[in-house]
């Protein structure tokens, strides 16, 4: 059913001067916000968010700095382990499944132990290809995988960059603690 003549409002624009029509003034407005960002960037300016590492870290700010707000930042992903020290993984596959880079595998295997079906044989994260959202940490039932505040990894190749679950719990034992590596 069409909509009745009466009822369409028909709006026009006011023309553009000529001033307006150049975008000279949209333009100079611009160039004041690029020069303003400019000037105040310089020292830790209000506009300014940039950070001198690696000699201010990150765990060093505080949260009034920067707007940095710790308790949601999300680093390298650690495995973490039940109280009789085993992996916490039950191989479910939510993790994988959830990802959405695609960065997790696993391959499940019959459990040796009596209170669950499955375990990872294998348990891979591909931090390069990681985009570091926290679904993995969302989806998994058993609190098994965990994002740490830990940002500063390194690899000299892309190989060493794939996690492995052996490195993975490593992070744990390392971070348990006090949290940073």
């Amino acid at each position: 059913m069409p909509i009745p003549e009466q009822d369409v409002v028909r709006i026009s624009p006011p023309p553009m001067t000529r001033a307006e029509s150049l975008y000279i003034p949209e333009v100079v407005k611009g160039f004041g916000t690029t020069l303003r960002h400019f000037f105040t960037s310089f020292g830790q300016g209000r506009t300014s968010r940039t950070m001198q590492y690696p000699e201010v870290r990150r765990e060093d700010l505080r949260v009034e700095e920067g707007g940095l707000n710790k308790s949601n930042f999300r680093g390298v992903h650690r495995l973490n382990r039940d109280e009789q020290g085993r992996v916490k993984c039950v191989a479910c596959m939510m993790c994988p499944t959830i990802c959405p880079a695609r960065c997790i595998h696993i391959e499940a295997a019959e459990s040796p132990w009596q209170d669950r079906e499955k375990y990872p044989a294998k348990f891979e994260i591909d931090e390069l290809r990681c985009i570091y959202c926290g679904m993995c940490e969302e989806a998994c039932p058993v609190d098994a995988i965990e994002l740490t505040p830990e940002y500063d990894i390194v690899g000299a190749s892309r190989q060493e960059m794939i996690f492995d679950k052996e490195k993975l719990l490593h992070v744990y034992d390392v971070t348990i603690g006090g949290k940073p590596m």
